[in-house]
C-alpha cells in the first residue's frame, strides 16, 4: 500500500500546522528528513533537513503499525503554521519515491479498512467534523465512540444465540430434544426487535439534529413575520417594506437554541392573489410549513385563518405587540417585546423533542434496522407454524444478522464508500 500524506490542519496562517504520513515508509521517510527516530508516541524537537537544507524545527511523533489513528505506521510533523513552511514539506514529501498526496477521506478510510473504525463510526467522525453546535457535538461523538456497533453486536450475538438453537434442534430432528427451545428463541427475538424498534423510534430526532430542526413563520402578508425573523437573526435577513407581498420566496436563517440547530423560515404573506410570482412564493411557504417541526403563527386577529393547518406543538402569536399594548401572548419584532419569551419556548421544546434521538443518525440506517426487523418478524411468523418450518426460520434470523452487519460495514457498503468519504477533506 502507498504512503500517503497531507495537511491535517487548516490551510490557512496558524500558530501550527500539523502533516500526517500513513503507510510502510513513514518511519524511514521521518529518519530521512529528522536523521534519527523518536521514541513512539513521543513528542521531540527535531530539525527537518531536505535537499535544499533546512526546512523548519518542528514536534515529531511516530506512531508505530497497530497504535495509530490508521492502523499503520504514521508520522505526524508538527510544523510552524506558515503556508511557505508547510509549502516546502509538502514538496519535499512529493520528491521521495513510494510517496503520494492523500485523497479526501484516504486516512480514514484506511483506518475503515484496517478496522479500527467501522462505517457507523466512520459516518460519526464525518459528522463530528461538520458540528456547528454542542448537541450535534454530542451526537457525533457518541456514534464515533461506537454506540451503534457496540449495540449492534449485542443484537448480532442475541440473533446468533437464536439461530443456533433452531439449528441445533434441526440437526437432531430424528432424536428426542430433552427442552423446547422455542420460548428462549422467542424472548431473544423478541428484546432485540424491541431494542431496534426504540432506536428505528428516535431516528427523526437524530436526523433533525445533524442536519437542523426547522421553525417556520406564518402568516397574512405584512403582518410582521420578517421584522421577527430579522429580530430573531440580529440582523436585516429580510427586506420589510409597509407593502404587502414583498416577501416572494423563502428567507432561511440558521442559528443555535440550547445548542440545538434551528433555521428560522420566513415565508411569503398567505393569502389569494392574481399575483403569478407571490402565488409561487405563496406555494413555497405552504410546503416548508407543512414539513417544519414547529410553526409560528402570527396574526393581528385571533380570528384569522392561518391558511395553514395548526398542529400540536405549533405557536400562535398576537403581531405588533407595540401596537397591540396589552394583548396577551404578543410579540413585535420591531421592539423586541415578547421576543426572549419565543426564543426560550422554542429552545425548550426542542431540546425536550431531542431527548428521544437515536444513537442512530443516518437514512442508511434505519433500512438496515428496518430490514432486520422484518426479517425477525419473518423468523417469529416462521416459528409459530411449527418444527417444520425451522430451516426458514433460521435462514430468517440470517438475514437479520446481515442486515445488522451492513449497519456498521461489515457486508454490502462497497458501492457507499466512494460517496462518504468524498466527503471527507483531504487529510483525514
Amino acid at each position: 500500500m502507498d504512503t500517503i500524506f497531507a495537511p491535517a490542519s487548516g490551510r490557512t496562517k496558524a500558530g501550527v500546522a500539523v502533516i500526517r504520513i500513513s503507510g510502510p515508509q513513514a518511519a524511514a521517510v521521518l529518519k530521512t528528513l529528522s536523521g534519527d527516530l523518536p521514541p513512539p508516541r513521543f513528542a521531540v524537537l527535531r530539525e527537518l533537513r531536505g535537499a535544499e537544507g533546512l526546512l523548519d524545527q518542528a514536534l515529531v511523533i511516530l506512531f508505530e503499525k497497530g497504535a495509530s489513528f490508521t492502523g499503520e505506521e504514521v508520522v505526524e510533523l508538527h510544523l510552524h503554521g506558515s503556508q511557505a513552511v508547510v509549502a516546502a514539506v509538502l514538496s519535499e514529501l512529493s520528491n521521495h519515491s513510494g510517496l503520494r498526496m492523500a485523497d479526501p477521506g484516504e486516512f480514514t478510510r484506511r483506518a475503515l479498512e484496517n478496522e479500527c473504525l467501522d462505517l457507523a463510526q466512520v459516518e460519526g467522525l464525518a459528522d463530528l467534523i461538520e458540528a456547528e453546535t454542542e448537541a450535534q457535538r454530542k451526537q457525533a461523538l457518541k456514534v464515533l465512540s461506537g454506540a451503534i456497533g457496540d449495540a449492534a453486536s449485542n443484537w448480532r450475538l442475541d440473533l446468533i444465540r437464536a439461530a443456533a438453537l433452531i439449528e441445533a434442534t434441526i440437526d437432531f430432528a430424528d432424536e428426542e430434544v430433552p427442552v423446547d427451545v422455542s420460548p428462549e428463541v422467542a424472548d431473544l427475538i423478541t428484546g432485540v426487535q424491541s431494542d431496534v424498534q426504540k432506536q428505528l423510534s428516535g431516528i427523526d430526532v437524530s436526523e433533525r439534529i445533524r442536519d437542523g430542526f426547522e421553525v417556520a413563520i406564518i402568516g397574512a402578508p405584512n403582518v410582521g413575520k420578517s421584522t421577527l425573523l430579522n429580530a430573531l437573526a440580529g440582523r436585516e435577513a429580510a427586506i420589510t417594506s409597509e407593502f404587502a407581498g414583498t416577501t416572494r420566496d423563502v428567507v432561511e436563517v440558521r442559528m443555535d437554541l440550547g445548542g440545538l440547530p434551528v433555521t428560522i423560515l420566513d415565508t411569503a404573506g398567505i393569502r389569494d392573489t392574481e399575483d403569478h410570482v407571490e402565488g409561487i412564493g405563496i406555494e413555497r411557504a405552504r410546503a416548508r410549513a407543512k414539513d417544519a417541526d414547529i410553526r409560528v403563527f402570527l396574526s393581528e386577529n385571533t380570528s384569522d385563518d392561518p391558511g395553514v393547518e395548526f398542529l400540536d406543538g405549533d405557536i400562535r402569536l398576537m403581531a405588533k405587540a407595540d401596537l397591540n399594548k396589552g394583548a396577551d401572548n404578543a410579540v413585535s419584532g420591531k421592539t423586541g417585546a415578547g421576543v426572549s419569551s419565543l426564543v426560550n419556548h422554542l429552545r425548550d421544546v426542542l431540546v425536550l423533542r431531542s431527548a428521544s434521538a437515536s444513537i442512530a443518525t443516518r437514512e442508511r440506517h434505519r433500512i438496515a434496522m428496518s430490514r432486520a426487523l422484518t426479517s425477525m418478524e419473518s423468523a417469529r411468523f416462521e416459528l409459530s407454524l411449527g418444527s417444520e418450518r425451522s430451516e426458514l426460520a433460521a435462514e430468517e434470523l440470517r438475514t437479520a444478522i446481515r442486515a445488522l452487519d451492513a449497519l456498521i460495514g461489515r457486508v454490502d457498503v462497497e458501492n457507499l464508500l466512494d460517496e462518504i468519504f468524498t466527503s471527507f477533506c483531504i487529510g483525514k
